[in-house]
Order: structure tokens, then sequence, then C-alpha cells
């Protein structure tokens, strides 16, 4: 599906997102973090995780996307097929942590879709634990114009493992406002879903999700089940200032600090945050920990969403191809920063210089490694009108920049000529060291910044 900028912003955050939340939440699994409790990535939980390394809500979705990336349809024959096999695969692997219910499913080794999904139907007892909620944002991506097709496939990869019908409800309506999310923009899609639901599914959610929206954790606190994990998730959204993309990180830590089941229901709640606010909302310092199975990194997230959101293509070498091609464009500008001479401004060039410790980009880039850090943004030359999260993205590259310095780290800063987008950053960074910005243009004479990405970068939202 032809998707504009800002729908695969969107779409680019779904995982990415989700993944945040997890990492986010894996290291408080279980306890409630009290209100002085400073919500960090700080690993640990049960699975005794590495600060920034996801648990299996991601690893689970990570083997839905990586089979819709290729452009198959997932809701039946090869397609479930292959998530199903993607799930044994994921298994063998020795996941650290891992459901009860996905676990008795998984542990049988089944080999194709249909026999995965009869074990589930067969387990006797309780069916209805949150392991098919927190992955199914994948889903959504991969039918981004088939609004049928999305519920179908998200009730068919439900019932891989979970044979429970108010738990694959939740599947489809969270599916449902991920897709609706990346298309529109709004959370609105919770409760679209159920003005085309059936009578029962109506008169089951309506109520519950009142609650969500009106109450607190103390209401909903068995997270562990998938209502009260879709509950919490929702709460954590719909209770939190969503006036701009800061919604996005502090709703996260919300969902966290309502406890228990603390990985998963912020996993579930970024999914939906993530398909928002987009890729470009989420912080930083988060995407730099970022990582988990099967030896992925933020990045390669970013690629498993947008490939899956765009049918499995490429366009223009990126997000898959090693290098993006800049040839026709002066990419070998750079200069020293006025403020900081550890910091070097410049284009694309910069990329394939070893001589920093840290890349930070303002354009697409290749995958092809960088022999320092590399930390993208998402931005746009332009203003906010293809730039919905304008001031955050510039804000959030700055305090980047001026992080990895406080690190003592050698840092190159670059777009693709270095013309508009780097100077505009460089200048909010200029600010943060309590400087003129308009200084830095005495060094970058070649710098055409665009007026409005300008102005947005010299005046930040608190000074506006």
């Amino acid at each position: 599906m032809r998707l504009s900028e800002e729908r695969t912003d969107r779409g680019a955050g779904v995982l990415l997102a989700t993944a945040a939340g997890d990492a986010l939440g894996a290291g408080y699994e279980f306890t409630t973090p009290g209100p002085d409790v400073a919500i960090e990535m700080i690993g640990g939980g049960i699975g005794s995780f590495a600060p920034g390394e996801w648990t299996d809500d991601t690893s689970m979705a990570i083997a839905i996307a990586e089979v819709a990336t290729t452009g198959v349809d997932i809701s039946g024959g090869p397609g479930l097929d292959a998530v199903a096999a993607q799930f044994v695969r994921w298994y063998e692997s020795g996941p650290p942590d891992i459901g009860i219910q996905t676990s008795a499913v998984l542990s049988n080794r089944p080999a194709s879709a249909d026999e995965m999904r009869q074990i589930a139907w067969a387990l006797p007892g309780r069916k209805g634990g949150n392991g098919l909620l927190m992955r199914t944002a994948p889903v959504a991506l991969a039918y981004l114009g088939d609004v049928d097709g999305c519920l179908r496939a998200a009730r068919a990869i439900s019932l891989l493992t979970h044979h429970d019908e108010r738990a694959v409800e939740a599947c489809e309506m969270w599916t449902y406002a991920i897709r609706h999310a990346v298309l529109h923009g709004t959370f609105d899609g919770v409760r679209e879903y159920l003005a085309e639901a059936t009578a029962s599914a109506r008169e089951y959610w309506a109520p519950q999700l009142d609650l969500a929206e009106r109450g607190a954790p103390a209401d909903f606190p068995n997270n562990g089940w998938v209502v009260h994990a879709l509950l919490t998730a929702w709460w954590a959204i719909t209770t939190t200032d969503a006036s701009g993309p800061e919604h996005l990180e502090q709703a996260l830590e919300r969902a966290v600090r309502a406890g228990h089941d603390t990985d998963t229901t912020a996993a579930i709640a970024g999914g939906l945050l993530g398909a928002r606010w987009g890729a470009s909302a989420v912080p930083a310092r988060w995407r730099r920990m970022l990582h988990g199975w099967p030896g992925y990194r933020a990045e390669d997230l970013v690629r498993l969403g947008v490939r899956t959101a765009w049918g499995g293509d490429d366009r223009e070498g990126w997000p898959s191809s090693p290098t993006v091609d800049y040839g026709r464009y002066d990419t070998g500008r750079r200069a020293v920063h006025l403020h900081d001479d550890g910091v070097v401004l410049g284009g694309a060039d910069l990329l394939v210089d070893d001589r920093f410790d840290a890349v930070v980009s303002l354009c697409r880039t290749g995958t092809a490694p960088v022999a320092g850090e590399h930390i993208p943004f998402w931005l746009i030359d332009a203003g906010e009108e293809r730039n919905p999260n304008l001031e955050f993205v510039i804000g959030d590259a700055a305090r980047t920049v001026l992080r990895l310095r406080q690190q003592g780290l050698t840092v190159a800063l670059h777009c693709v000529e270095g013309r508009s987008r780097t100077p505009a950053v460089a200048a909010r960074y200029s600010m943060l060291l309590g400087h003129n910005p308009d200084d830095l243009l005495e060094a970058m004479p070649w710098a055409r910044p665009n007026p409005r990405l300008w102005k947005v970068a010299t005046t930040p939202k608190e000074s506006a």
C-alpha cells in the first residue's frame, strides 16, 4: 500500500514502540513501582533481561512480522503455517521467559497452523491469558488496505495458541485500532471496532472500556488475563495527556506503574501508541538501548514495520538496502561545530568516515554498518506539514548529541547535503550549550535551512 511519509512513520512506530514498552516494563514485572520510582530500561525481571532487551512479547510480534514483511497473506494457508513455524523457531531458541499457555502449545512443536490450533483448543482450563494480545500489533500493518482481512488475520493468529472468544475479540479490537491509528492518526479505532462488532461483543466490551477510562488499575488488577491487560493499556493511554508526542513516553511509563505484568501491558499499549505517534516519537535514549531476539536492534524493527506496511517493498534503497543512493547530491560538505569542536556537521559522506565514535543521521540511511554508534532520526526537510512531531524530533536529536558528548564521544551530525536539517539540529544544540544559534551559520556558509524548520529549531516549544 502506498503510504504518505506520516503514515509510514506511524507504521514504523508500531513494532518499535511495542518493543520500547516491553523493554521498559521488563525490569518491573510483578511489582508495582511507586510514584517516586523513575521508570527506566533497567533490565532484570523474571528473565534476567539486559537493560533495553525486549521479552517474549516483542519476539512473538517479530515472528509474525518476519512472515508478513514478505507480503504473504498471514490469515490462512501457507502464510499462517509460516507464522506457526516462526513461533516454533522462536520457542526452540530457548527464550528466558514464555507464557504458560503459549509454552504448553509450542512445546509440542506443531508442524502446521492447523495442528497448533488443535493443540490450543484441547488445552484444559482457562485459555484467556494475555499472550496473544501482546503480539498482535504487526498484524494490522499487513492489512492497512483491507479491514476485513485485518480482522480475519487477527482471529486466525490468536487461535493458534489461545482458544477463548473474549481473548480473540480483544485481539480483533486492538488490531483494528492499530490499523486505524496508522491510517488516521487517532485512537478512535478502539470504539469504532465496537460499532461493527457483534451485539455480544459490544455489550461486553463497551462497559469494560468505560471502566478503563474512568477507573484505576485496582479495578482491573489481574492483567495477566487478556481483558484486564487490554484495560490496563487503554487506561494508560486515555488517562495520560495526549496533546503531543510526549504522550507515548508518558503513557508507557504509566502502564508500567500499573504493576503486575508490566512488560506485557506496556508492550500492548506501545503497539497502539506507536501507531498513533510514529517511530519519530520514540525517544532516542530508548532506541539506543533496544535489542533482542533474533539479534535485532531498533532499526531492524523500523525496517520490519515499514516493509510490512508497504507490502514487502523497498523504495529508493530504503529501508532494507545496504546504502541509499545520494549520488546526485553534494554529500561531502563538512564543518566543525562552532560551539563544540567534538561535533562535526555535514552531509551523508560522514556515514562512511570511521573517525567518529557516533553518527547522528537526520535522513534515511541503509543497513550497512557505521564505524561508530549510529542513531538515526525521522526528520523530513520541511515544516510541521510533513513532520507532525517536528519540535519533539529536533529537541530529541539535539539532546542526543549532548548526551553523546557528555559521554566523551566524538559525534558526526549529518543529513544528505548538510544544508537544512543539519544546521537546524546543530542550532538547537548550540542553544543547549547557551549560545546564539545564529552564530552557527558562520561555520556553515553553504547552509540554507528550510525557514519553518529553522524557526522551530531556534524557538523551542517551551520558549514559544
